[in-house]
């Protein structure tokens, strides 16, 4: 089929087509983030370093047998951390157990509260010790703990000091907590032991349906590698690590702020998710965070927390992008007009490009016919036959490729913003007008999505096409329908900028058309004028 399309047209069926698969493929299964920038399993991991490592990995295993052997240990409540955002609590093995959130923006749609631990594998501040016999004994053995309730006050912090005492060796993990959601840990030992200190698994408080899940390694000089669930191989280790995330859609567990010689490793489980830890020593001193993955909340905490917030291949594009949204929202105080007004800038910044794409269609569109003749007249000749027809687009000053440079160079902005307002966090429990109540979740009504089709059909329709195949045009009828289907399950949100983007196309190609109709029309007026003249 597309052998019949021209240039332009099998570049436009093919950008649309990307489109719909894009959105589609998307919706259905998260899309494959690389596993780095360069693809790289070992970053900045010295020979000295590599031979140390494998001698300890290879006596620290971490899977299902360990997380089996703690089940048969109870793990009751230790001490619990109340805050107004969160309640966070110890158990007895010295791990982060529970963190459940306050705020009911966060509920799950059963509208239960978001726990943001998992229930199975390692949990946050969990030890390992490289030495067997020392760690089966350490799994059994309770901590103790100076404190058993803490309640933080709105900037409050408050100490707690758990303590293990095994065979020769007596273990101290003292925690600072703060009510933002961080938190300080130092771990120290009475006797030098080899051990790990494991992040844990990322929460599963929604089904992920669009976006990618796992582990992230951020460092270097900005250097993300992403482990995604079900997609890791074999064993990746890392030195000079800025921080390391376990994360889902909105939310996330943090290490942060060891030091740069401190290894980090990411293996996988029996199902193929990421396991990240990091090699402790006797004194051992990080920090942590567990909450939602709000910018003003983690840059609030350190700067280097917001690249914890990643929105894929675009990043590059959308993470300025987000900045402007938030600026936005500074503003007008809704993240519903916000996104209308980031529209509105998008639209403007390019104008040039879409108005010279319109522009370029129009022209192809008026000397069609005459190409089409062209054609005709030199179908037995190929090589004469496109001479002939770059002539005419030359003379008429038309480019071939004028409507679709422009709009290819718009696809990673399109996307990028698709990122932001996928994993933007802050879209949680945003109302706009009334029945949208939170711009992260689907429209109740359906509403934006028939809107959203609705432009875009009519937008097809005022946009030139130089279809001659019955067949092509069906492609380009089915899109809107395609979309629209797709847009039904997508956060309001998205669906809003998707709606007010096609009303700001419809709007300019409306306007572009009619410069060419006026421009039809002064041609027709000074060719009847001419012919008046040479009659009288």
């Amino acid at each position: 089929m597309l052998e019949k399309f021209t240039p332009n047209q099998r570049l436009l069926v093919a950008v649309a087509l990307s489109f719909a698969f894009f959105i589609g493929y998307t919706t259905i299964f998260p899309p494959k983030a690389p596993n780095s920038e360069n693809n790289a399993t070992e970053v900045n991991i010295s020979k000295d370093v590599a031979i140390k490592s494998s001698s300890i990995v290879s006596e620290i295993e971490m899977n299902t047998s360990s997380t089996a052997e703690m089940k048969t240990v109870s793990t009751d409540t230790l001490t619990t951390i109340s805050a107004k955002e969160f309640t966070l609590k110890i158990d007895t093995l010295g791990r982060i157990s529970s963190v459940i959130l306050s705020n009911s923006k966060h509920n799950g749609k059963d509208g239960k509260l978001s726990e943001l631990i998992s229930s199975t594998g390692a949990k946050p501040l969990q030890i390992k010790f490289a030495d067997e016999t020392l760690n089966a004994v350490a799994a059994k053995t309770p901590y103790t703990s100076n404190i058993n309730n803490i309640v933080l006050g709105e900037n409050g912090k408050s100490t707690l000091v758990l303590t293990q005492n095994l065979p020769e060796l007596t273990v101290t993990k003292t925690l600072t907590f703060y009510a933002d959601g961080h938190y300080d840990a130092k771990i120290n030992l009475s006797n030098e032991k080899r051990y790990s200190v494991y992040l844990g698994q990322h929460p599963q408080i929604i089904e992920q349906m669009m976006t990618v899940v796992g582990s992230m390694v951020y460092s270097g000089d900005g250097l993300t590698t992403i482990f995604e669930d079900g997609d890791v191989e074999g064993r990746s280790l890392f030195t000079d690590v800025h921080l390391i995330s376990s994360f889902d859609q909105y939310y996330a567990t943090i290490f942060y702020g060891f030091d740069k010689a401190t290894q980090v490793t990411i293996e996988r489980d029996t199902n193929g998710n990421p396991i990240t830890y990091l090699e402790g020593n006797n004194n051992f001193a990080f920090n942590g965070y567990i909450g939602p993955k709000e910018y003003k909340t983690l840059e609030s905490i350190n700067p280097v927390l917001v690249n914890a917030i990643e929105f894929g291949w675009f990043t590059f594009v959308a993470a300025p992008i987000f900045k402007i949204l938030m600026w936005l929202h500074a503003a007008l105080g809704n993240w519903g007009w916000s996104i209308i007004a980031l529209t509105i800038l998008i639209r403007i910044f390019l104008y040039p490009l879409t108005y010279k794409g319109m522009v370029s269609m129009q022209k192809i569109k008026e000397i069609a016919p005459r190409i089409k003749e062209v054609q005709e007249k030199y179908k037995g000749d190929p090589a004469r036959m496109n001479a002939a027809v770059m002539e005419m687009y030359k003379k008429h000053g038309a480019n071939p490729l004028g409507g679709c440079l422009p709009l290819l160079l718009q696809i990673p902005v399109f996307f990028a913003i698709y990122r932001v307002l996928l994993n933007a966090v802050e879209l949680q429990g945003a109302p706009w007008i009334s029945w949208i109540s939170d711009l992260s979740r689907m429209d109740p009504y359906y509403i934006l999505p028939i809107l959203m089709g609705a432009t875009m059909y009519y937008q097809q329709k005022i946009t030139p096409s130089n279809f001659t195949d019955p067949l092509q045009e069906k492609v380009f009828k089915f899109l809107p329908v395609i979309f629209t289907f797709f847009f039904f399950t997508f956060p309001a949100g998205l669906v809003l900028y998707w709606f007010v983007n096609n009303l700001f196309s419809i709007a300019q190609q409306y306007m572009v058309n009619k410069q060419f109709e006026a421009a039809r029309a002064a041609r027709h007026e000074a060719h009847l004028a001419e012919k008046h003249h040479e009659k009288n």
